[in-house]
């Protein structure tokens, strides 16, 4: 049987140097080290400069390489290990999730948000049909990260609508951590009927990447859960996770971002 087309194509030459440069990150570099600049690693390796910048991206990629604001190309830290998710349904906030509260903010909904929270209730319990929203009705939207080793993992929006917490005050915590927080106490006060969760690879946006330490339009996890109650979808969250950091893994014990690297 003879070789198929692809089989036959050479190995591109950024790849090799990606191995390369995989071994020199082992034993020459150390972990927060800053790597020298393009032109120096390219005549170092005796390679061009685009080709040395995507051995670079690739090895971004893979997590090994960091390209942090005002510091320049660092070598990355072991993955972390970072659980998303659990084999039962809770809502967010519950039994120490892992996620601090930063902020809430109250307003219309955007188009985007509409679409979000109108969705489809996928494989929730019998008798949770899509609510109907309405573009006149407003939103609380929680802001919350997920910190790891000091290093933020993860980010994340929780959208609200206001008539699933009916009972929030608007005195009592009228802002900051402690407002998005009450917000999460009215939301654990209805009976959680299901959730669904989806995962897609995408881009950082401005407001993602700077949470995260990264460049705007990283490659980044974003983990979609909605949560159902009998009138419909009650909350959904959008997390962002670092694609370089984290990866997810499915088993018996629900979502898990697990370590990756063995040491050398």
């Amino acid at each position: 049987m003879g070789t198929t087309q692809l089989e036959s194509v050479p190995e591109p030459k950024y790849w090799h140097l990606k191995t390369v440069l995989s071994e020199a990150l082992d034993h020459d570099f150390a972990v927060g080290e800053i790597l020298p600049n393009e032109r120096e690693l390219a005549a170092r390796f005796g390679v061009a400069r685009a080709t040395l910048r995507q051995a670079l991206e690739q090895l971004e990629l893979e997590g090994r390489l960091q390209r942090r604001r005002g510091v320049g190309t660092t070598v990355a830290p072991p993955r972390v290990g970072v659980a998303v998710g659990s084999a039962r349904h809770s809502w967010p906030g519950e039994s120490a999730d892992g996620w601090e509260a930063v902020d809430t903010a109250e307003a219309l909904p955007t188009a985007a948000v509409l679409k979000l929270l109108a969705g489809g209730s996928g494989s929730a319990a019998s008798g949770s049909a899509s609510a109907v929203f309405a573009a006149d009705q407003p939103v609380h939207t929680v802001r919350r990260t997920r910190v790891t080793e000091g290093q933020v993992v993860a980010a994340e929006l929780l959208y609200v609508p206001a008539a699933s917490v009916p009972g929030l005050s608007a005195i009592d915590a009228p802002a900051g951590p402690a407002r998005a927080r009450a917000v999460l106490r009215e939301l654990q006060r209805l009976a959680l009927d299901g959730q669904d969760r989806s995962v897609e690879l995408g881009s950082a946006r401005a407001d993602d990447a700077k949470e995260l330490d990264r460049l705007p339009g990283a490659p980044v996890l974003l983990v979609t859960t909605r949560y159902f109650t009998a009138g419909g979808t009650a909350a959904v969250s959008v997390a962002t996770y670092r694609a370089d950091t984290c990866r997810l893994t499915f088993g018996d014990e629900g979502v898990e971002i697990t370590e990756t690297r063995v040491a050398s």
